[in-house]
């Protein structure tokens, strides 16, 4: 194949959904969080959408390969074209059950049984339904009937439908309201943003030549594949292929953007309804600009009538404005002092809730609640929602690196200290929780006048390879460490268990790329960097900081 001839171990543009290749961009992480989320709280009903090509199912089947087969039982539905009967065979098939019969209600039965069962032995029971926009009404009633198989306390099935746009009609039918009100958690996929364009591409050629890139994409040639695909996955894949196959024509390594152009015109010629799309949105566009630049003209018009007093009024309101604005620019920075004043101020229960939250926000977890006489500690609430506390010295570069929100302790006068947590940053500011003295955002030189660098992040050990220590148990975590090793391109050997010299040699080598001590033993912080370059695990970022407020910073 002509992949192949630039050292490619499989297709890195197929457009078939592949989970291996998952790259998550921001919205990806934010879906896969809601639909984990909702099934780890037993939400019931839970809806996905989003346009043609945007990554629906690669996530859904990502997601149904992260479920603990150990603590869940789950079923994928991606023919949904059924009748009523039809549709519970196809259920209860893939959760091994019996099939016989043409009585729906003993289907049904049968499917009840095995919830109960399985509900007693603490497994949760996941159903997806792809593609569930072309389910009939007859069909998502007895979706409607499965779901209402429930304990005194427990939903006994999460159900998640998964379809395009079309799916929020189809739900909103009079008839189907019922359902409708029953969905507790949606989310709408939305496509990926320029920077997430380019990141994705690199991602695909990484993997697929297993951490090279022996094949590169000008800017210009990313621009425009980003401007024609609007951000979707699906069409991505479709103009990177053939743009790959232009380069190996042409004995190129790079995709310049005249082979992009060639490639998306190849595409066009295969997509005549979206050309047209295209059109319509062109003229609609067109259409707004004019109503836009001819209410825009008759605006200024009105404004430069003689004698009109607006005018002048106006432009004597901006000057008068304008002297303010610069007072709050020339804020005096916050202080040491006031800092730790500020900090002190919250009662030591209170600060470390809200600080915990504030992480545990960011993991999309459900929060945890003080209880009125019993104080806590951060490792049992960390406990509570299944994490591991890690605390180690860090600096604001290091915790950039690790891109993950964490917890700052603030040493106070006394012996005593409080909790900031640090949910964004950027190359000048922060951003904290709970406020400092009113203000979420701080410039980096504010908070070194108060920390120090003691950190506890909270993580999370997907396969638990750290806490499996013995016999057969560490084998198992030493073959998931090298699966993971072969996924960042460090590690060639076989995944066989055994903790040789090259194991921790591909591991040593990870850590010097990632700018840690390359002592090739497993740490917290190379599990955490180990699992967000591998792919396919979903835990939350720095948020980068936006703008900062000039009023709660003093700063522009």
């Amino acid at each position: 194949m002509y992949w192949e001839s630039f050292g490619f171990k499989e297709a890195p543009f197929a457009l078939t959904p592949n989970p291996s290749f998952l790259f998550l961009s921001a919205p990806h992480q934010e879906a896969f969080a809601h639909l984990l989320f909702a099934i780890e709280n037993r939400a019931g009903f839970i809806e996905l959408s989003g346009e043609v090509g945007t990554g629906k199912t690669t996530i859904v089947r990502t997601l149904l390969n992260q479920l603990d087969p150990e603590t869940h039982r789950t079923a994928l539905i991606f023919n949904p074209i059924l009748s009523p009967l039809g549709f519970m065979k196809e259920v209860n098939a893939e959760f091994g059950l019996p099939t016989e019969g043409n009585e729906i209600r003993d289907l049904h039965a049968a499917l009840n049984a095995y919830l109960l069962e399985e509900n007693r032995a603490g497994h949760t029971v996941v159903l997806v339904i792809d593609e569930a926009q072309n389910l009939s009404v007859e069909v998502l009633e007895h979706v409607r009937l499965i779901s209402n198989l429930e304990t005194e306390s427990d939903k006994l099935i999460q159900i998640v439908l998964v379809g395009q746009p079309e799916l929020n009609a189809l739900l909103a039918r009079d008839e189907l309201r019922q359902l409708d009100q029953r969905i507790t958690v949606r989310y709408h996929l939305k496509p990926m943003c320029f920077e997430d364009t380019c990141a994705y591409i690199r991602h695909r050629i990484r993997f697929a030549a297993e951490g090279r890139e022996p094949l590169t994409f000008s800017p210009g040639a990313a621009k425009r594949i980003f401007k024609f695909s609007g951000g979707l996955p699906r069409l991505i894949n479709g103009v990177c292929d053939r743009a790959l196959l232009l380069a190996y024509t042409r004995d190129c390594k790079e995709v310049t953007p005249a082979m992009a152009s060639l490639a998306i015109a190849d595409l066009r010629k295969e997509s005549p309804r979206r050309k047209r799309a295209l059109q319509v949105r062109a003229l609609s566009a067109a259409l707004v600009l004019c109503v836009v630049i001819i209410a825009g003209f008759s605006v200024v018009s009105f404004h430069l009538l003689p004698g009109e007093k607006k005018e002048t009024t106006g432009a004597k309101e901006g000057r008068e404005t304008q002297p303010s604005k610069q007072a709050v620019q020339a804020a005096p920075p916050l202080t040491a002092d006031a800092a730790r004043q500020a900090i002190a101020a919250q009662p030591e229960q209170e600060n470390l809730f809200a600080a915990v939250n504030a992480v545990l926000d960011a993991w999309r977890v459900q929060r945890v609640e003080p209880v009125p006489g019993q104080p806590a500690n951060l490792r049992t609430l960390v406990r509570q929602r299944g994490l591991i506390a890690a605390r180690f010295t860090a600096n604001l570069d290091l915790l950039g690196r690790l891109d993950a929100p964490a917890l700052l302790h603030i040493a106070l006068p006394g012996g005593t200290e409080r909790l900031v947590a640090l949910v964004g940053v950027d190359k000048n500011d922060v951003e904290v929780v709970p406020q400092v003295s009113g203000r979420s955002k701080l410039s980096r030189a504010e908070l070194a006048q108060v920390w120090t660098g003691g950190t506890t992040i909270l993580w999370k050990d997907f396969h638990g390879i750290a806490s499996r220590t013995k016999g057969a148990e560490k084998a198992a975590a030493t073959k998931s460490l090298q699966g993971l090793l072969k996924q960042v391109g460090c590690y060639d050997g076989p995944v066989d268990g055994k903790l040789n010299e090259a194991t921790k040699g591909a591991l040593a080598e990870f850590q010097r790329r990632e700018q840690l001590t390359a002592d090739g033993k497993v740490g917290a912080q190379t599990l955490m960097l180990l699992y967000r370059r591998a792919g396919g695990y979903f835990p939350p970022g720095l948020a980068r900081v936006q703008g900062a407020d000039s009023k709660q910073t003093g700063r522009m």
